[in-house]
């Protein structure tokens, strides 16, 4: 491609050996959510969503338009506590400025934690290399009050070590239509899981899984199979019979969104991203002794 054959349009993966335009800079920041009140992160016309707030209270501190792009636009009530976005601007601000104005103008539920200028060929998307959700459940006989829409209530007790084991059958470059939710774009179902696993974190139980990235719904649809491998409703092995299988049909039903978190996305250390821990320390596994 040839120099002067790109034209810049604001948000855009920058193609190696350009730049912004002169006056033009890069910026990435990293915003936490609870997503309860939300259609999710991508903007939608009658319904609330990150992207718009974010936008805005961006925006409000740049005294102009701002257009943000994320990592990984999460759905209806899935929560964050690092989504990456990135943005561009004429107007300079330091990181303690986007973050101090913004979050005046952010409701209670959404928080930039930090922000800071990037360069040109970052892109929050393209740029990154894995992503890492995690699913909290509550595992007990009563309904839980305090988080309620941060966790998934189911009302028995799972076989946490049978979910584990069943977690092997994830790992690999293979095939995930089992889980790939109806209407999904992506051209390829195939996906590469770095690492997954499900421990005991207190009275929690937590699902943590580590992609290059993820077809729609790929989580929750794992996370309903896993469960019902948890109630001893099914083998470990059954996981592996459902991606050999690739029918969406035979496996669980989708899980709530309440209890999934997006917390954590990888980029190379060029990029020199601050590395923060991976959402609540009630939910960490380091308590619990996992891995």
């Amino acid at each position: 491609m040839q120099q002067s054959e790109w034209i810049y349009v604001p948000n855009c993966r920058v193609p190696n050996g350009h730049s912004l335009p002169e006056g033009i800079s890069r910026y990435a920041a990293i915003i936490s959510y609870d997503g309860a009140e939300f259609c999710g992160f991508q903007k939608q016309k009658h319904s609330p969503s990150i992207q718009s707030v974010v936008e805005a209270a961006l925006s409000y501190v740049a005294n102009e338009s701002v257009i943000v792009g994320c990592a990984g636009r999460t759905d209806t009530g899935v929560h964050a506590s690092r989504q990456v976005i990135h943005f561009d601007a004429k107007a300079i601000r330091d990181g303690r400025n986007w973050v101090m104005g913004a979050n005046s103008q952010l409701p209670n539920s959404v928080s930039l934690v930090w922000a800071d200028r990037v360069q040109d060929d970052f892109h929050s998307r393209f740029s990154a290399t894995a992503r890492t959700y995690r699913y909290v459940i509550a595992a007990q006989n009563t309904r839980p009050a305090i988080l309620a829409s941060g966790i998934t209530w189911v009302k028995n007790a799972l076989n946490v070590q049978a979910m584990d084991t069943a977690c092997k059958h994830l790992l690999g470059e293979q095939d995930f239509s089992a889980f790939r939710g109806a209407g999904c774009q992506s051209l390829s179902p195939s996906r590469n899981v770095e690492c997954a696993n499900v421990y005991q974190a207190g009275q929690l139980v937590v699902f943590e899984i580590t992609a290059n990235a993820f077809v729609l719904h790929m989580v929750r649809n794992i996370i309903g199979s896993l469960i019902e491998i948890g109630l001893q409703r099914k083998d470990p092995e059954w996981i592996h019979q459902l991606l050999k299988g690739r029918d969406r049909c035979k496996s669980a039903a989708t899980a709530s969104p309440c209890g999934l978190y997006l917390v954590d996305v990888c980029y190379p250390e060029t990029y020199k991203l601050p590395l923060l821990p991976k959402g609540p320390v009630f939910l960490s596994n380091e308590l619990s002794g996992g891995r």
